[in-house]
Parts: C-alpha cells; sequence; structure tokens
C-alpha cells in the first residue's frame, strides 16, 4: 500500500510539471500564464531582420511586462496582412504604411489605424544586378518587375513612374509570396525586383551577385515605410491595451538597434530558414530611418496624402486622422 501511495504520488507530480511546461511553451522563449491577455501579431514580410525586433521583444519579457502574451505569425505583405487583420485573425500587424495608406484611399480597406512607425521613410526601391541593364529609372521601359504579391512596392509604383517619366503600362511585373522573390532574380525571370533597399543583402546571397538600389524615395518625399497598425475597433475598445503593445513592441525595436547581431541571432534560432547574417544586414541598414522611435506626426501623414492623391492613386479626402491613430 505504501509503494502505491508513493507510485501515485510521483505520476501526480509528473503530470502537474508536464502541465506547466506545456503552457508555458508558446514557441518563443517567453512562458505563457492565465492572467496575460493573449493577442496575435503578424510580421510585415515573413521572417526577416527588419521584423526581427518583435522576437526581442517577447523573448525579453517586454510583452509579458505588459500584460500580454503575443502570438507572433509570419505576414504576407500589405494587402494580405490587412485582409488577415479585417478577418479578425490578428490585432496588431506590421506593414509598409504607404501601401495601408493606398488601400485606404481606394476603400479596399479602412478599418485599421497606424499607431507606430518603425521606418521614417519609405524604404521601398528598385534593385537591379550592378552592370545590368537597369542603372536609372528611365531603364525600366520593357523591362521585367518582380515584387511580392499585394505589396506597396507595385502599389506604390504608378506615383514613382509619374514622378520619373516612365509609362507603368511599359513595365511587365511577375508576382511571388515575400520568401520567393529574391528566386526571381536569381532565376533570372525578371530583370530587377521592386523591394525594400534593407534586403539587398538577402538578394545579393540569393543572385550571387552585387546590385545596386533606385530607392522611390529619391522622388517621393514625406512618406514612411513599414509601421504597426491594429483595428478601429480594438483602438476604441481597450486603448490601453494598445499602448502597452505599441510601448514593449518599440523596448523590441531599441534593443534591436543596439544589438543587431543577437537580434539576428534570436530570429535565426526562430525560424532556421533565415539567414542571421543577411538578417542583421537589413536591422543595420534599416537603423537610420528609424528615428525618431515610432513616432508619427499627422503633418508628415497629411503632406503624404496629397502626394499620393496628386498621383492618382486615390481621389483627394482621406485625412491623417482617417489612417493614424491619435
Amino acid at each position: 500500500m505504501g509503494r502505491a501511495k508513493k507510485f501515485l504520488g510521483i505520476l501526480t507530480a509528473c503530470a502537474i510539471l508536464l502541465a506547466a511546461t506545456a503552457c508555458g511553451d508558446d514557441g518563443g522563449g517567453e512562458e505563457a500564464a492565465p492572467d496575460l491577455r493573449r493577442v496575435t501579431y503578424i510580421t510585415a514580410f515573413g521572417a526577416a531582420g527588419r521584423d526581427a525586433f518583435i522576437w526581442t521583444a517577447r523573448e525579453k519579457g517586454y510583452f509579458r511586462e505588459a500584460g500580454l502574451d503575443v502570438d507572433i505569425k509570419l505576414g504576407a505583405a500589405t494587402a494580405e496582412n490587412l485582409k488577415t487583420l479585417a478577418a479578425g485573425q490578428a490585432q496588431f500587424a506590421m506593414l509598409d504604411l504607404i501601401g495601408g495608406f493606398i488601400l485606404a484611399g481606394q476603400g479596399k480597406y479602412t478599418d485599421f489605424r497606424a499607431i507606430a512607425a518603425i521606418h521614417q521613410q519609405t524604404l521601398v526601391s528598385i534593385v537591379a544586378p550592378a552592370g545590368g541593364p537597369v542603372r536609372k529609372p528611365a531603364d525600366l521601359n520593357g523591362k521585367t518587375l518582380g515584387a511580392a504579391t499585394g505589396s506597396v512596392n507595385q502599389l506604390l509604383f504608378p506615383a514613382y513612374a509619374k514622378k520619373t517619366g516612365l509609362d507603368p503600362a511599359a513595365v511587365r511585373w511577375v508576382n511571388a509570396s515575400p520568401q520567393q522573390v529574391p528566386a526571381l532574380l536569381a532565376a533570372g525571370r525578371v530583370d530587377a525586383l521592386s523591394t525594400f533597399l534593407i534586403g539587398r543583402p538577402g538578394i545579393e546571397k540569393a543572385a550571387g551577385k552585387p546590385m545596386i538600389v533606385l530607392p522611390y524615395g529619391d522622388y517621393l518625399p514625406d512618406l514612411y515605410g513599414n509601421g504597426i497598425v491594429t483595428t478601429t475597433h480594438l483602438l476604441g475598445a481597450e486603448p490601453d491595451l494598445v499602448k502597452r503593445f505599441r510601448e514593449a513592441a518599440l523596448q523590441g525595436l531599441a534593443d534591436a538597434i543596439a544589438d543587431p547581431a543577437a537580434t539576428a541571432e534570436l530570429l535565426h534560432r526562430e525560424h532556421p530558414a533565415s539567414s542571421a547574417e543577411a538578417a542583421r544586414a537589413e536591422i543595420e541598414l534599416m537603423t537610420p530611418y528609424t528615428q525618431p522611435l515610432g513616432a508619427l506626426d499627422s503633418a508628415k501623414v497629411t503632406r503624404a496624402l496629397a502626394l499620393l492623391s496628386d498621383t492618382g492613386l486615390f481621389p483627394a479626402g482621406l485625412t491623417a486622422e482617417q489612417v493614424i491613430a491619435p
């Protein structure tokens, strides 16, 4: 009888230990607890250096300290991320803010607000092989461009074309998933890519050759790059939750900028298919565009909306209050 009780005690202890372990395993090194609010966040573009700060915020416990248990899922560019938010499958997302503004101006997605800018300037660019046929904007006439499906790169191209004297119809597009975009160039299916300038290291690695970069920002000033958005419902119903998420995420961004190598290694541990070397290079390249951290200026947004409207991307009338949080 004594042995049976002892054995039962061991089994009970093991069961408790296993249950505790299961509850704490959210895949991100941060134990879950019943008193934490569960929210879902989707990255801008798969698992890349530009998104790595969110794993840092979770790994270091900033979300836990804010009372949040954050489930991080991989995103698939602007339109797809807004679609996921609209479907109620996530509460927060990172995406290109200008792409979001364009879709809002076109009336396609209006139930979101930007709560933080990660890049204070658009990083959308043309990336092409050095020494190849594309060396300046005019060279894009008659060429084939690759881009992520539903991304801001293609959405914003008509405005870039207008400012540079190009005919948008003279460019042919090949779309792919975010992870497959570099392979389009490496396989010779396109002449150049329309992507973020910070993606150059990964593209060079995939193609095995150096690249040149033609930034959209040279012709389109006052445009933000990536930023964090939430739904208008959550912002109105639980503004404190939104604020706590924002502040914890920006703590992660500050740490990522301070130690790109550690952040890149963390990303690689979380997603082994990602390159720590390319992620570190992305973080270092985007750092000059991150200050002041998280800032969103309504006057700058107003100028951006006017520029986008003037270039024919959507009718006039969209205001800063309709796309960014107060």
